[in-house]
């Protein structure tokens, strides 16, 4: 298959993936938004602070009803643990939960991969829950996050309340607001909305739950909310869609089976799941920008169990790790990254034998939901107008029309750098290509000159040998005349 063909093939998978999802991205960024304004932070915390059971499930529950955005996620639950939440409940429970167990993720996960994926990922994600817990109880010792709050109290003024980002007050950029809680730094005006939305501040007041319920502010603060989280998740989902794309065009499927192997045993199983954790970590990607490789790897002979743990790996790419650093300190860094590795292994070769014992894991054929093309139609043409409205809800009228305005601009600038991107991307396979054939040449030149050096240091090695054996033989002549 030459190259524009293979490319032809990556844009018509990146478009069907688009089309099929986003009713479902829409509707979970709207649900997370509404669930994540109407329950306060102060309240979660305050019901968060042991790191019983009891802490761990309501630490899960309220993770899966907050934002998908990994980093958001850091951000929400640094800030639960600095209030008191245990680091169970907050490190562990929220922080797994508001990642791989929202709504939006398990939508996704249906349209593209099938129900049963989205009972997997849900139990495979209570099994990686209780691991962390105890990990986090049993050998983890408590000074070491009574440190790591210490740590985090002497950093946090560096850091944007919202989303935990860098934002120096000298900084430009950064934007101050005065809150009931004092001075609260923000890298932009977006995590300042997410902020005041999700923490109920206007103008320095609390706003009770139910008073935003049932106002306009409320809802319009849940639109701020929504787009927030499309603020920092669009860039990871459109590059999940396009990576997803260019690997099933691009790459032959004996790579993946050389990769994966054919074997169905325990151990073949616990290493495709290692594998599948270590590319979800380079992939840099949040958990629903994975979902489209996962797609990939799965129709490409990865286990079931290891394409959920997979999706796992997505709060331990490395810049994640960093802000654990940043937030915590090294060791608890690392011992986050440890945890979260382990845990995610674990509860992938778990569900994977659970559902497989129950007959539940689908065949690599039959992937996706269970939506005509003509639902999907109907929902994507009902949802687009709640999210234009939330888009119109946030930034207003007049930057509406500008961005109108500019938009044929953008797309032709957008289109251009498709082209170009296209164009330095074949000449960059071109090349390696012909590096890849003069390399090979120049291997099999390397080969015949180790060949011909072995052959000559046999030679040497057999004159060696005849020169000892004539000196043995000398030596010994010489001790008989002489007795």
């Amino acid at each position: 298959m030459s190259v524009t063909a293979s490319f032809a093939d990556a844009l018509r998978l990146v478009a069907r993936m688009t089309w099929e999802t986003w009713w479902a991205l829409v509707l979970g960024f709207t649900l997370s938004g509404v669930v994540e304004v109407f329950v306060s932070e102060e309240r979660m915390t305050r019901l968060l602070g042991d790191d019983g059971w009891r802490e761990v499930a309501l630490g899960s529950a309220f993770g899966a009803a907050s934002s998908s955005c990994s980093y958001s996620a850091a951000g929400t639950s640094k800030s639960l643990f600095k209030k008191g939440a245990s680091g169970v409940a907050s490190l562990g429970a929220f922080l797994f939960a508001s990642t791989d167990l929202v709504i939006e993720l398990g939508l996704v996960m249906w349209v593209l991969l099938g129900w049963e994926f989205v009972v997997g990922e849900y139990l495979g994600g209570v099994i990686a829950i209780c691991v962390l817990a105890v990990i986090f109880r049993n050998v983890v010792p408590q000074r070491w996050f009574d440190a790591a709050r210490e740590h985090l109290h002497d950093v946090e003024e560096t850091s944007c309340d919202a989303c935990g980002m860098e934002a120096d007050p000298t900084d430009e950029e950064t934007i101050a607001a005065e809150t009931t809680g004092g001075t609260k730094y923000f890298c932009c005006g977006g995590c300042r909305r997410a902020y005041e939305s999700q923490h109920g501040e206007t103008g320095g007041s609390a706003v009770s739950w139910t008073e935003k319920l049932f106002t306009v502010d409320g809802w319009d603060a849940a639109c701020k909310k929504t787009v927030k989280d499309w603020e920092m998740l669009w860039e990871d989902i459109a590059f999940g869609f396009v990576l997803a794309g260019l690997i099933g065009a691009f790459v032959p499927e004996a790579w993946w089976a050389a990769l994966f192997g054919a074997e169905t045993g325990l151990q073949p199983v616990v290493f495709d799941t290692v594998i599948a954790v270590v590319i979800g970590v380079v992939t840099f990607m949040c958990s629903v920008g994975n979902v489209p490789f996962a797609l990939v790897l799965w129709t490409n002979g990865l286990p079931f169990g290891s394409v959920l743990a997979f999706i796992y790996a997505d709060l331990i790419i490395p810049p994640l790790v960093r802000t654990y650093r940043r937030y915590y300190g090294a060791r608890m860094a690392a011992v986050l990254f440890a945890s979260l590795f382990v845990a995610a292994v674990v509860a992938g070769v778990a569900a994977h034998y659970l559902l497989g014992g129950l007959g539940l894991v689908p065949p690599r054929t039959e992937v996706g939901g269970t939506l005509s093309g003509g639902y999907t139609t109907t929902l994507n043409l009902v949802l687009t107008p709640v999210f234009l409205a939330q888009v119109y809800v946030t930034y207003g009228p007049e930057r509406m029309a500008r961005a109108v305005r500019g938009l044929p601009r953008t797309a032709w600038r957008g289109f251009e750098t498709v082209l170009d991107a296209t164009d330095l991307l074949v000449q960059t396979a071109g090349a390696f290509l012909a590096d890849l054939g003069d390399a090979g040449r120049t291997l099999g030149a390397g080969v015949r000159s180790i060949g011909a050096g072995i052959v000559t240091i046999g030679g040497a090695f057999r004159m060696a040998l005849g020169a000892v054996r004539a000196a043995c033989s000398t030596l010994y002549t010489e001790g008989r005349n002489l007795r």
